[in-house]
């Protein structure tokens, strides 16, 4: 963590030399992924719900896989060019250094801009909470944040992931992204418009579901997907540990496997 944090700090520091550079991109990511709600509100200003499901429900889906893809993507977004240092044999020098890896790989590049998705998930889950009805219990208020930190961490796990299967595959950063980039944009959707058998792959192979599906179908009072037990809404900090200590593992064995470009 003090080697991330101190490659970090270098990165930030290098960013904010271009301050006017900074705001440009930092707007432009904000204005980028906010047109995905902008897609949203148009479906609304011709329907009045979706699947059953209010406005504010869905931006609360919305704000909530934003804002836990946006604290992961911020994180450990930079891994996914894993794939391009395996093949120009730049992963090398990552490893004669005396720092892990991952801690190096994950800060390389900290792209601070990404607070623009931040900014934009935060600020349409902060007005879904207040338009959304919902009887707000001291259990629901104190699932929001679990929410964002468990999905936060579950997402964390599919970079990782995804940057391990890299060193078999070093051309596979798209493949990840359908489960990153991909993961999010389904997660702002209600899982009544979607198949059974997807919705089932996202609980049991890849569980996304967790992240806001299932503990959101609690808050809002809404059936749960494939007609899972009540206590599952409450399972996502366990389930974002199991996918980290897998994700961990799976990482371990990858980089064990690199043998480098040979070049």
């Amino acid at each position: 963590m003090r080697a991330y944090l101190l490659i970090a700090a270098m990165w930030i520091r290098s960013t904010m030399a271009y301050r006017a550079s900074f705001v440009m991109t930092t707007v432009a990511s904000f204005v980028v992924t906010g047109l995905d709600f902008v897609a949203i509100l148009l479906m609304f200003s011709r329907v009045g719900a979706l699947g059953g499901w209010s406005l504010p429900e869905i931006a609360f889906l919305y704000g909530l896989s934003g804002l836990a893809f946006g604290l992961a993507d911020l994180a450990v977004g930079s891994v996914e060019r894993l794939g391009r240092r395996v093949r120009d044999g730049t992963l090398d020098t990552l490893l004669v250094r005396p720092a892990p890896v991952l801690a190096q790989l994950a800060a390389d590049r900290f792209a601070l801009r990404r607070v623009g998705r931040l900014a934009q998930g935060a600020l349409v889950l902060g007005w879904a909470l207040a338009a959304v009805e919902v009887d707000w219990t001291p259990d629901r208020l104190l699932l929001v944040p679990v929410m964002v930190v468990s999905g936060a961490a579950i997402f964390c796990a599919v970079f990782v992931a995804g940057a391990a299967f890299q060193f078999v595959a070093q051309d596979a950063a798209e493949v990840s992204n359908a489960f990153t980039y991909g993961g999010t944009t389904l997660l702002q959707y209600p899982p009544v418009l979607f198949a059974q058998e997807l919705v089932r792959g996202v609980t049991f192979v890849l569980p996304l579901a967790f992240v806001n599906w299932l503990p959101a179908s609690y808050v809002l009072g809404r059936p749960y997907p494939l007609d899972l037990p009540a206590w599952t809404a409450f399972a996502s900090p366990a389930v974002a540990g199991v996918c980290c200590a897998l994700a961990g593992l799976v990482w371990g064995a990858g980089l064990r496997s690199y043998r480098s470009t040979g070049s």
